[in-house]
């Protein structure tokens, strides 16, 4: 805990110092300073991996800056897998300590999450079927300060979040095409046995169908765009209200998952039980669609995203979540909206009401390392009832030190709530992906 504690002060305080880094997202580099250079460059090349954000390779998918959740989710295993297994070739820095590999690394992508220590934590198994296996942590904590103004009075609240406490391990296969992966949270949760709130992402992934995921286990249900969205890339602290109201679940099933240059999918068939509570109170399918009509030339214009999705089942009573999703991004620039209407939701609790919503999020990256987000978000709890809507305008600020792996930053939040009184909300939040 304590070298944890101290690499955490000493990345942060070094930071401001490192050098500038270039327009274009870009994928990690190591600063390999060796005469093996040009024998592992070699090597990368022969593995795909590339900084060119715009490559199609038959093998892996075509990698493209994504605004939809299809690349973020499942690019943890891009630096896992190893594609030649006839060569044992491990990134070795024996000149350098942990912390001087840590400082020198490069993190420019910011679509995407990733850790730290992922070459550090990346060993090869070569036992009872595994070839090798990368270890992971992540940790996203936030002070928020609550005002509340009222005719009457005002209050004002501090309270420190642990939105994020987990750890983690993916493995890949020797048969090339199965990887694995196990998720752990330990962020307590007060409606959930700790058991019930500890296995958040377990399941298998098979890639042997050509653009293609099959995924079999507990994994992320993609109800919507913004409620189906990694932790790690989140622009604010907190989700959409339709995000947080409808999605950021798992749930136990099949799931495909199927990416090309002009469409990418995920229909999955589940169980609609949530956090393990039932064994099984019922199915339902949850699909997602998403055409992307500027992929071969998004260098020049954009890449453009236009999506939908439906979520429906049975979980002691009927659910229908419907949303669509327009989303946009050149260079340094990115706007995207979602909207999502329900009869009934099975998020993190069940509900029979009547609720749809609403948002829209600009963002800019001033630098590579200093963004800036703003968001209309408006939400209807129910229909069926009049004046209660929900808006909650924000605008913060990203800092990527070190990309997602280690990220400040600083929101403001102004709620007007019709069935409630206004507040202000400032929230400051580090993330730190190991």
């Amino acid at each position: 805990m304590n070298r944890t504690f101290f690499l955490t002060i000493l990345i942060i305080l070094l930071a401001p110092f490192s050098p500038a880094f270039a327009e274009e997202e870009e994928v990690v580099v190591l600063d390999l300073s060796s005469k093996k250079n040009n024998k592992i460059e070699s090597q990368i090349e022969k593995n795909n991996v590339t900084t060119e954000p715009n490559t199609y390779t038959p093998d892996r998918k075509y990698v493209h800056e994504a605004i939809d959740n299809t690349e973020v989710e499942f690019s943890i295993f891009d630096n896992l897998i190893d594609t030649n297994k006839s060569e044992d070739h491990p990134f070795k820095i024996e000149e350098e300590s942990l912390w001087g590999k840590i400082y020198k690394k490069k993190v420019e992508r910011t679509s995407i999450p990733t850790f730290l220590l992922q070459d550090e934590l990346n060993f090869k198994v070569d036992k009872a079927g595994i070839d090798r296996v990368q270890f992971y942590g992540a940790y996203n904590g936030s002070i928020g300060s609550l005002f509340t103004n009222t005719d009457y009075d005002s209050d004002y609240d501090t309270n420190y979040d642990f939105n994020i406490m987990e750890a983690g391990v993916i493995g890949d296969l020797k048969d090339k095409h199965t990887d694995f992966k196990i998720q752990l949270n330990f962020k307590p949760a007060n409606d959930r046995s700790f058991l019930q709130n500890l296995f958040t992402d377990v399941y298998i992934m098979n890639t042997r169908i050509p653009h293609h995921k099959i995924i079999v286990g507990n994994s992320r249900n993609q109800v919507g765009v913004d409620g189906g969205a990694s932790s790690y890339t989140l622009p604010f602290a907190m989700r959409s209200q339709i995000g947080r109201t409808f999605g950021n679940t798992r749930a136990l099933g099949v799931r495909v998952v199927g990416d090309y240059p002009y469409v990418d999918y995920s229909l999955a068939v589940n169980s609609s039980d949530r956090f393990f509570r039932d064994f099984f109170p019922g199915a339902e399918f949850t699909g997602w669609v998403n055409v992307k009509p500027l992929s071969k030339v998004q260098e020049k214009y954009g890449n453009l995203v236009i999506g939908g999705g439906l979520n429906a089942g049975q979980n002691h009573t009927d659910y229908k979540v419907a949303g669509a999703y327009i989303g946009y991004k050149h260079k340094n620039f990115t706007a995207n909206a979602e909207y999502s209407i329900a009869d009934g939701y099975n998020g993190v609790n069940i509900s029979t009401d009547k609720a749809s919503g609403f948002y829209t999020t600009l963002a800019y990256k001033i630098t590579p390392k200093l963004q800036i987000v703003a968001r209309y978000d408006q939400f209807d709890p129910n229909r069926d009832i009049a004046n209660n809507d929900r808006r909650e305008y924000s605008i913060g600020l990203n800092y990527f030190i070190k990309g997602q792996a280690l990220r400040l930053l600083l929101n403001y939040v102004f709620c007007d709530y019709e069935n409630s009184e206004k507040s202000h909300r400032i929230i400051m939040g580090t993330q730190i992906l190991l």
